[in-house]
C-alpha cells in the first residue's frame, strides 16, 4: 500500500459479531477465545482491520449497544485477558483491530443511571437529560417509529421524565456536563491503552438537544467531538475515528471538519442506491448520489458497505422508493424493519450468483473504504423470524457438522440457517475452500485484486458515458499508476458495451483475458470487467 496515505484510506474492513464466530467453552455463544482460533480465516480474506461490534457488559436489549459498564466484557465473550489475547493475535497476522463505542446513550442498567435514578443530589443525576415533562425537543424525529411513541419515558423511581434517541432502554448522555466528557475521555483511553487501533463511534449526531431544533448535527456536537480528535492525535497518534451517522453526505461534511474532527464517516445513501439501481437496471441512482456527495479534506475518506449487522435503512430514499424497494426487496411484511430491511445481502440477491459478483465488484471499485459483514464471505442466509435484527446475526456457518461447526453447545445463542438453499451443510466455509469459483474464493479475488490496484484503493472517479442507463462505466486514476476502467451491465439482458480506447486486460478475467483496442464489448447479464490498459 502507499505510503504517502493514511492506513484507513486504503484498508477494506472485517464487521466481527464476536458472539456469532466461534464458541469456544461450549456454551452457545461465539466468544473471543473462539474468534482467536478463526483469524487466519479472516486473514485470507485480504482484509485489514477488524471491526469489533460490542462487546461489553450489556443485558441485551439491543444487542450490546445498551452497555452496562465501558471498560469490561460481556461475560458471554470471556475476559479482559481474552480480549487482550484476541488483540495480540490479531496483530501478529497484520491485522488491525477498532471497536464500537457507544457515546450517545448507555443502559438503563448501567450504575451511572441506577445511581441517578434513585437520587436527585446524587453526581450521576446530571449524566443524564431529565425532565418534568415530555414536551421538550418537539422537533426532535423518533427514530424506532416501531416501538417508540415518544423520546421521552417516565421512570418512577426518579419522578421525572428521561430524554432518549434509540430504546427507552437506552438513556442518552447529558454532554451539556463536562463530567461526562471526562468520563467517555477516560473510556476511550482505557481501551487505546490496551493496544487498539481505533474507534467506530456509535449513533455520534445526537449528543446534544436544544430547543427549536432536530437535536441532530449541532454545533456542540462537533466541538465535542474535535475535543476527542485532539485527544487521539496528541496521545495515540495513528489511531482511527471514524463517525456512524445515517445523514446525507453533504450534512456530514461537518463531521470531517477541516480534517480535524473524524478521518472516516459512512456513506449510508450509497447503499441502497446500489440495490436500487441493480433491480431497476438503471445506474441513475449510483450516479446521482455519487455527483451528490461533496469532496472531503485531505486525509479523510468515506466508508461503505453493502450490508451490515443492522437492517438495510432506507431513511435516505423518497417515501415513494422505501415502498418500491419494500415491495421489490422485502415482499413479506416480516422482512422489514423499522424504515428499512432485514435481509442479508443473498436473500436480497434471490441467491443469483451473478447479481452477487457485480454487486461485489461494483462496491469494491467504487470510492471510500469497503466493509465486509461476516458471512458474507461464505454467502450465508437468513431467518426473518427471529426477532429484532437477530435473523442477519446467526452463527457463522464453518462447516456440515453440528451446529455448522460453530459451538459444541446443546443449544446455541440463535439457530444456525438449516434451510436450503442456504442450509448449512451445504453452504459452509469448509465446502468452499476446495472450490476456485466459491463466494469465498471469489470473494478473496474480488479483494486482492482491488488491494492491488493503488487507482482502486484510493483513486478518483471519473465518470464513462455509455448512451445506455443499464451500462456503468467509470475511470478510477491516481497519479503514479494504471488507471483502472470498470464496466457493469446492471440488467439482466445482454448489452452492447464500450469501445475500448486501448488493448485491455480485464482483471476480473481469471485467465487475465486482453480485449483489442476499438473492440466493442458485448456485456453480459449482470456483467462485471475492470480493466487496465496492456503494458
Amino acid at each position: 500500500m502507499s505510503d504517502t496515505k493514511p492506513w484507513y484510506q486504503e484498508a477494506v474492513f472485517f464487521e466481527l459479531n464476536i458472539r456469532a464466530y466461534r464458541d469456544s467453552d461450549g456454551d452457545g455463544n461465539g466468544d473471543f477465545r473462539g474468534a482467536i482460533t478463526k483469524l487466519d480465516h479472516i486473514k485470507s480474506l485480504g482484509v485489514d482491520c477488524i471491526w469489533v461490534q460490542p462487546m461489553y457488559p450489556s443485558p441485551l436489549r439491543d444487542d450490546g449497544y445498551d452497555v452496562a459498564d465501558y471498560t469490561g466484557i460481556h461475560t458471554d465473550f470471556g475476559t479482559l485477558d481474552d480480549f487482550r489475547a484476541f488483540l495480540d493475535a490479531a496483530h501478529a497476522r497484520g491485522l488491525r483491530v477498532i471497536i464500537d463505542v457507544v457515546m450517545n446513550h448507555c443502559s438503563i442498567d448501567h450504575p451511572w443511571f441506577q445511581a441517578a435514578r434513585a437520587d436527585r443530589n446524587s453526581p450521576y443525576r446530571d449524566y443524564f437529560v431529565w425532565s418534568d415533562t415530555p414536551e421538550k425537543y418537539k422537533e426532535a424525529r423518533i427514530i424506532f417509529l416501531d416501538t417508540e411513541p415518544s423520546n421521552w419515558t417516565y421512570d418512577t423511581v426518579a419522578g421525572q421524565y428521561f430524554w432518549h434517541r434509540f430504546y427507552s432502554s437506552q438513556p442518552d448522555l447529558n454532554y451539556d456536563n463536562p463530567a461526562v466528557h471526562e468520563e467517555m475521555f477516560n473510556v476511550l483511553r482505557f481501551w487505546l491503552d490496551m493496544g487498539i487501533d481505533g474507534f467506530r463511534a456509535d449513533a455520534v449526531p445526537y449528543l446534544y438537544e436544544r430547543e427549536g431544533t432536530n437535536c441532530e448535527n449541532l454545533p456542540e456536537t462537533h466541538v465535542f467531538l474535535k475535543a476527542v480528535r485532539r485527544l487521539l492525535d496528541a496521545e495515540y497518534p495513528g489511531r482511527v475515528l471514524i463517525a456512524e451517522a445515517n445523514q446525507w453526505p453533504e450534512d456530514l461534511l461537518p463531521y470531517f471538519g477541516d480534517g480535524d474532527e473524524f478521518q472516516v464517516c459512512f456513506h449510508f445513501p450509497i447503499m441502497p442506491r446500489l440495490y436500487m439501481a441493480l433491480k431497476r437496471g438503471d445506474k441513475t441512482p449510483i450516479i446521482d448520489i455519487l455527483n451528490r456527495t461533496p469532496p472531503i479534506p485531505p486525509g479523510t475518506q468515506w466508508m461503505t458497505f453493502l450490508r451490515n449487522h443492522d437492517e438495510l435503512t432506507l431513511e435516505m430514499v423518497t417515501p415513494e422508493e422505501r415502498q418500491w424497494m419494500w415491495e421489490q426487496y422485502a415482499p413479506e411484511l416480516r422482512m422489514r424493519l423499522n424504515l428499512g430491511i432485514r435481509r442479508r445481502l443473498m436473500p436480497l440477491l434471490d441467491d443469483d450468483r451473478r447479481r452477487w459478483l457485480a454487486l461485489n465488484a461494483l462496491f469494491l471499485s467504487l470510492p471510500g473504504t469497503p466493509i465486509l459483514y461476516y458471512g458474507d464471505e461464505i454467502g450465508m442466509g437468513d431467518n426473518i423470524w427471529l426477532e429484532d435484527r437477530h435473523g442477519c446475526r446467526t452463527p457463522m456457518q464453518w462447516s456440515a457438522e453440528r451446529h455448522a461447526g460453530f459451538s459444541e453447545a446443546a443449544r446455541t445463542y440463535q439457530p444456525v440457517i438449516d434451510q436450503p438453499p442456504y442450509d448449512y451443510r451445504t453452504r459452509n466455509a469448509a465446502a468452499q475452500e476446495a472450490d476456485p469459483d466459491s463466494y469465498l474464493n471469489l470473494t478473496r479475488f474480488l479483494i486482492a485484486t482491488r488491494q492491488g490496484q493503488p487507482a482502486l484503493r484510493a483513486g478518483a472517479l471519473a465518470w464513462v458515458e455509455t448512451s445506455d442507463a443499464a451500462v456503468l462505466a467509470f475511470r478510477r486514476m491516481t497519479e503514479g499508476a494504471p488507471a483502472v476502467l470498470c464496466l457493469f451491465n446492471l440488467s439482466d439482458s445482454v448489452r452492447p458495451g464500450l469501445a475500448l480506447p486501448a488493448d485491455m486486460r480485464d482483471l476480473l478475467s481469471r485467465e487475465g483475458r486482453v480485449f483489442a483496442a476499438k473492440q466493442q464489448i458485448e456485456l453480459a447479464p449482470f456483467a462485471a470487467h475492470w480493466f487496465v490498459e496492456e503494458a
